[in-house]
């Protein structure tokens, strides 16, 4: 399916609407002709905007790369951390530019919507760095370092319609529909929808329709613009021979109709969709190709082993015969009896630049004529044995060929059956930081870095709250919400944690302490005459120390408050308590990735399903910094377990 201008119009709108203040935090390369873009905001969700040649809309899943876009690594070089300021609409086209802006640089990326469609990024004068694929045709050309040039435009402005618009209707002696389409700029859905609802026949020309019935169809083509670029949508996805998402009732429709809750999530599933059956074609047509070569390989070799072994026969019969010519009395090969014994073998000898031969097909073997019969058929047995070693050679490379059959074949069944898309989650805004539930059920946030140790306090530090700080340079900030009441063993908990998460962890330092104080005792300026670095405060008062002993954390997934799947990380007894499984680990080991991937690989042998829903990266993110091994995994409290029963049930 394509876009219409007019759908086009509603998502520049919506998606405009919801994008204000969010910058790009990331950018996928899904294929060659879709881009991801993950938005952040301070204070708000993540958004998602797929930008692809069909179109553009926000997406509630994620799917993983299916092959590589050539426009990647320079928009992540040149969009990363902007802000997405404005997507505008160039008059009725399917053309969309994206506005970048941030650390006094601009960027405009430009989508193309139709036809074979192009994602080109240029820069504030619209000099094009970048694009999917170049174009030289009558009316322009787009190439790295020219000048964007929008194609010739259609003069008609269709969100602006007058029934004076229609006038040249009256007097012309085209078809109704092809004057309709070829002016106004609708698909053939729209233009076919507007005549069976306005009941005027598509193939009455033009200069015949009555002047009611040509104030029918401006009626009707201005409510049905009007209602798609509102939004006042009563969206469908439609499947017949094809599949398409129309955003308002058009006339009757024929085929499998299935409702959506909106627009953007009926383009989200037909494209995605759409994508995803793309992609999967492409993997394993490659798949397929190399299966095909290791198929022709095999039948090769079988080939050659065939023929070996004919060969290895055929020597073994010419020997034989030289025992049958001296039981006839025959003593030299080269008596004229012993030539047409040869023959019939389809042997012969020749004499070559001297040395002397028998030819057994079109083997040579080198032999001496005045040798004995009997020591000739010998070398010719000795031939014939190095034939049938040709042939164990031969066999084991066929061996090893069918083993990497095998292996393409269990490939390509695994790319077909590939769960590439995974939904995204919206995430609980303590999420973005540090973030565990102690055993008594109080929600601790922590810092990351420099920027979310700052987040943390000047954002989320209130009365009542506590704070926490490893006694030692390099620790996070931990904050206890609204622990007024915290017990000693939330307290001891927050300790541990704070002095995990800290330099301790990576450089291996036990017997680490932790303080706390409160809110008020938190100084967010620095002294006259002094300077804080980035994430730092100042604390005045008296601090409150409690030891940590042991250097020990666990991962655990859990279940939120709304009833979906989370991953955290902090002491292990809470984790234990709150999670449906957990890994405990200590310092030391490997490096964050590797202990990610193998904590991910145990969760995925008590929970597959669930565990699918998280990404390496996730697993990396919960992990403390520095080195880690995994010292025991196990399912956690029961009494989640049985929440997970009745789920999967």
């Amino acid at each position: 399916m394509a876009l219409a201008g007019i759908e086009l119009r509603y998502l520049v709108n919506q998606i405009s609407e919801q994008v204000q203040g969010y910058y790009i935090s990331n950018i996928y390369g899904i294929n060659k002709d879709s881009i991801l873009f993950k938005l952040h905001h301070t204070e708000k969700s993540d958004l998602f905007m797929m930008i692809s040649t069909s179109g553009v809309w926000l997406t509630k899943v994620k799917i993983d790369q299916m092959e590589p876009n050539r426009l990647l690594k320079r928009l992540r070089s040149d969009l990363l951390r902007l802000k997405l300021t404005k997507i505008e609409q160039i008059g009725a086209e399917r053309i969309a530019y994206f506005i970048f802006e941030g650390f006094g640089k601009e960027f405009i990326l430009v989508g193309e919507f139709f036809g074979d469609g192009n994602i080109l990024l240029c820069n504030k004068d619209m000099k094009i760095l970048a694009l999917q694929h170049s174009i030289e045709v009558r009316h322009r050309k787009l190439s790295v370092g020219l000048d964007y040039a929008e194609p010739p435009e259609n003069n008609f402005d269709i969100f602006n319609i007058r029934e004076s618009n229609f006038d040249d209707l009256k007097t012309t002696d085209l078809v109704s529909a092809k004057w309709f389409g070829r002016t106004l700029g609708l698909p053939k859905k729209y233009v076919e929808s507007i005549f069976e609802i306005t009941n005027v026949d598509p193939k009455k020309i033009g200069n015949l329709l009555t002047s009611e019935e040509i104030t029918k169809i401006y009626e009707t083509t201005k409510k049905i613009v009007s209602d798609v670029v509102s939004g006042n949508h009563d969206p469908v996805i439609v499947k017949n021979e094809k599949v398409e998402v129309i955003p308002v009732k058009l006339g009757k429709l024929e085929g499998e109709i299935t409702n959506v809750s909106s627009f953007i999530d009926g383009l989200d599933t037909v494209f995605t969709k759409k994508i995803v059956e793309k992609g999967k074609s492409i993997q394993s047509s490659g798949s397929d190709k190399k299966i095909k070569s290791l198929e022709t390989q095999i039948s090769e070799q079988e080939k050659a082993i065939q023929t070996v072994k004919e060969k290895s026969k055929n020597i073994t019969n010419v020997a034989n015969s030289l025992f049958g010519m001296v039981s006839k009395g025959i003593i030299s090969i080269k008596d004229t009896s012993a030539q047409e014994i040869l023959a019939t073998n389809n042997a012969k000898l020749i004499n070559e630049k001297g040395i002397s031969i028998i030819i057994v097909e079109d083997e040579k073997i080198k032999i001496n004529t005045d040798s004995p019969l009997q020591s000739i058929a010998s070398v010719l047995f000795n031939q014939a044995k190095k034939q049938s070693g040709a042939i164990n050679s031969i066999q084991a490379i066929k061996e090893k060929t069918e083993k990497k059959l095998a292996k393409f074949q269990n490939q390509t069944e695994a790319e077909r059956n590939l769960d590439v898309v995974s939904e995204i989650r919206k995430k609980n805004w303590y999420e973005r930081y540090r973030w565990f539930m102690t055993s008594d059920g109080y929600l601790v946030i922590g810092g990351r870095d420099a920027a979310s140790n700052s987040a943390v306090i000047r954002k989320h530090l209130v009365k009542n709250d506590k704070v926490f700080h490893g006694d030692i340079f390099g620790s996070p900030f931990l904050i206890i919400k609204d622990a007024e009441n915290a017990s000693v063993t939330t307290m001891n908990e927050v300790a541990h944690a704070t002095v995990c998460f800290s330099r301790a962890w990576r450089e291996g330092l036990y017997g680490v302490s932790a303080y706390w104080v409160h809110p008020e005792q938190v100084k967010k300026s620095a002294p006259s005459g002094e300077f804080l670095p980035k994430g730092s405060f100042t604390i005045e008062g008296t601090r409150n120390f409690i030891k940590s002993e042991t250097l020990k954390l666990a991962v655990g997934i859990m279940i939120d408050e709304d009833n979906n799947y989370v991953l955290t990380c902090g002491p292990p007894e809470p984790i234990k308590k709150n999670s449906i499984c957990y890994a405990i680990v200590e310092p030391g080991g490997g490096e964050m990735a590797d202990c990610a991937k193998k904590i991910r690989l145990e969760f995925l042998k008590i929970f597959e399903d669930i565990t699918k829903k998280f990404n390496i990266d996730e697993f990396v993110r919960a992990l403390p910094p520095g080195k880690s091994q995994i010292k025991e995994v196990s399912m956690g409290d029961l009494e989640k377990l049985n929440i997970i029963d009745e789920r999967i049930e």
